[in-house]
């Protein structure tokens, strides 16, 4: 099959390859503060994928190496608030704006 020049890619081996659209949407990503002091828990963030019709959820997990992160697919929570710093609002209707 024919790409457009465009969308081709060299990898790190050298290899020739396409770059194809999976999805697209948007997203929320948080982290976890301390509730008594206002300070991160741990090192990590969570981010959820809306493509406008389901989403899925990662945890980003920093790794040793600097600007190496480990994404693990975590299990869909459901309904939840997160801290806007003001306020708690739904993740999903942040995903719908």
């Amino acid at each position: 099959m024919e790409y457009p020049q465009d969308v081709l890619t060299k990898s790190t081996k050298g290899k020739i390859e396409v770059r194809n659209l999976v999805d697209y949407g948007k997203f929320v990503r948080y982290e976890y503060l301390d509730p008594s002091t206002g300070e991160r828990c741990e090192n990590k963030l969570k981010i959820v994928l809306f493509n406008g019709e389901d989403y899925e959820e990662y945890f980003i997990i920093p790794l040793k190496q600097k600007n190496k992160y480990l994404m693990l697919k975590a299990e869909n929570k459901g309904p939840r608030k997160i801290w806007n710093g003001k306020e708690g609002v739904e993740i999903m209707d942040l995903l719908r704006l």
